[in-house]
This record gives structure tokens, sequence and C-alpha cells, in this order.
């Protein structure tokens, strides 16, 4: 199955439809016209996380879309909205990295007041 994210006028995720693979390279016209949904749709890979292919194949648009993501065009990327205003998008990943490292052991929580990750 092939799948396809659809994004509103602000590049936000509203939807991921799964399509039949032989539909796959018309999928835009196919979800818009044949299936009567409208909207501009972009292609999405459900085997893509973090920018890696997790079956070794090739990675496509950083990550699978989901609904309320965004779609980066010049980063031809999805990726989540920013947890915090001081986290940093990885360019490689397109995962959004606090300011510093989690710490390994235990359980944290970022403290976006302090810039700093505390125990739970």
């Amino acid at each position: 199955m092939a799948h396809f994210a659809e994004i509103d006028e602000n590049n936000l995720v509203i939807r991921v439809l799964r399509i039949a693979d032989e539909q796959e390279e018309r999928g835009q016209e196919h979800l818009a016209e044949d299936l009567k949904q409208g909207g501009t749709w972009l292609q999405t890979s459900y085997n893509t996380r973090g920018g890696v292919h997790i079956n070794g194949g090739t990675p496509f648009r950083k990550n699978m879309a989901g609904i309320g993501w965004i779609w980066d065009e010049s980063r031809d990327a999805f990726y989540e909205p920013s947890p915090y205003p001081s986290w940093i998008l990885d360019e490689e990943s397109c995962y959004w990295q606090a300011p510093k490292p989690e710490p390994s052991e235990g359980w944290w929580t970022w403290d976006e007041e302090q810039q700093e990750w505390v125990e739970r």
C-alpha cells in the first residue's frame, strides 16, 4: 500500500490515507479526482523514521507524516511541531532535539522554564 498525506494551506497534515500500489504513480490525481477527495496530497513513507528507512531501503521525506505534522518543502520532509520553543530541528532526522542531552538513566521530562531535564 502507498500512503499519502493531505496538507492544508498552512502545510499542516490534516489526514493520511492508504491507496493501492497500482495507483501510487498518480496518487494526487487518484485521491483528488478519482476518489473525489479534493485537496493537495503528498506521498509519505510508512517505513521512514528519522531520515532512515527501517527496512534498509531509501528514506523518503524524513518521516512518515502524521496528523498535525508539518510539511516542509525546502527540506522535503514531514516533522512534528516543536514540543518547546528552545528545541532545535535536527536537519538529518527532522526530529526535535533539546538544547541539552537527556540523561540516559531514569525517567526525565523537559522543563522549558529552567532549560533542563528534571527527573519525574
